[in-house]
């Protein structure tokens, strides 16, 4: 698949050559600019216009009593050198400090490099490999009139697949946490029931479980509470449902099965979190699933909407007519930013650009089963 085309090798190091998008969406050369345009080399670093690194500290320190303005540290040319456009593009509104708040939606895609398979790949995809379950078809294993005549598929599945006991957050995982650390996070609307954002270090009060979680569970007939710690030994151990001791009904963890609402606090949070969002992304999902593929359409004609994934998928890339056959975009006449490609891959020369690798490898290292 197709990458987005690298920068041009003959731009001068003051980068005059070079292209901004800004949090509106807009084009601006060097004069319009928010923020100073990323240098070509490690050697523009020594121009009086950036910080070299025997006064980084003074100037650094004279910022903040300035009031606060950030000074950060330029990336050399081998860290330039071949980045996608796109990729240089989120990279210039994330350092603008005009993002901060940024909505997150990701789905499956985001867990596979913690082993974790996704639903609708061929071959590898979580649906193709159900068989040995002797499912009428795939989605059984997530549906609640099957579960409650058959609860057996969902535990041995459930019982693989438990957060917290054998996958790590990703990088991409780490990398939504550093948002919130750094106070650019809104919300982090997630598809997945894996826990891997909570497990992470995103505050649970920044994350969305749109389709539920394994912390708490509930009885399928009676929706009675029943104690999730509970609820993991049976299925983890004794690999069987629990039984409910109010009704004797079958007991689920707290994930949303096909014929059940969404939790409420989505339905509360969603319309107000789109309307304050300053910049989406979006990350490892088809999009096929509503009403969680409708937040791409929810925000604000202004707020600059970025997808990395390994496919072009829902309204990216559209303009009132067909989408563009484009695998990639510099966003630099419309709001919407695509790469493909592996989302932890993508994720990594992003922050390579923003400098931000180091935290981003300690953060991920430290949340390592």
């Amino acid at each position: 698949m197709a990458k987005a085309t690298s920068l041009d090798s003959t731009q001068s190091q003051e980068g005059s050559g070079e292209r901004s998008i800004n949090c509106n969406g807009s084009k601006g050369g060097k004069e319009q600019e928010e923020h100073a345009p990323l240098p070509q080399s490690r050697e523009s670093a020594n121009n009086d216009e950036y910080a070299t690194e025997s006064n980084y500290d003074e100037i650094a320190s004279l910022a903040e009593g300035l009031g606060g303005i950030s000074i950060r540290t330029r990336p050399c040319l081998s860290i330039l050198d071949g980045v996608p456009q796109a990729i240089k593009s989120v990279a210039d509104l994330l350092s603008s400090n005009k993002c901060k708040n940024i909505i997150v939606l990701t789905g499956a895609g985001v867990s596979c490099n913690a082993g974790i398979p996704d639903f609708r790949t061929p071959g590898t995809g979580l649906y193709d490999n159900l068989q040995k379950y002797n499912l009428p078809f795939p989605e059984a294993v997530f549906d609640l009139g099957f579960f409650k005549d058959n609860p057996d598929p969902f535990v041995q599945l459930a019982s693989e697949l438990w957060p917290g006991l054998r996958h790590s957050p990703t990088i991409t995982h780490s990398f939504i946490a550093l948002l919130d650390k750094k106070g650019m996070l809104l919300r982090n609307y997630t598809q997945n029931i894996d826990m891997l954002d909570v497990l992470a270090g995103v505050r649970e009060d920044k994350v969305i479980e749109c389709h539920g979680h394994f912390r708490t569970s509930s009885c399928t007939n009676c929706s009675s509470a029943f104690d999730g710690e509970e609820c993991k030994r049976v299925i983890v151990e004794e690999k069987r449902a629990p039984i409910c001791r109010q009704c004797g009904g079958f007991v689920k963890p707290d994930i949303v099965f096909f014929g059940e609402s969404l939790p409420s606090r989505y339905h509360r949070l969603v319309k107000q979190d789109t309307k304050k969002a300053d910049l989406l992304l979006v990350m490892g999902t088809s999009l096929m699933v509503g009403p969680v593929n409708m937040i791409p359409e929810m925000v604000r004609k202004d707020c600059p909407r970025v997808l990395f994934n390994r496919e072009l998928v829902g309204t990216f890339l559209r303009r009132n007519g067909p989408r563009t056959r484009s695998k990639s975009c510099d966003a630099s006449a419309q709001r919407d930013i695509f790469h493909d490609g592996d989302c932890d891959n993508s994720i990594r020369a992003l922050c390579a650009l923003l400098g931000w690798e180091n935290e981003l490898d300690e953060l991920n290292l430290s949340t390592h089963l």
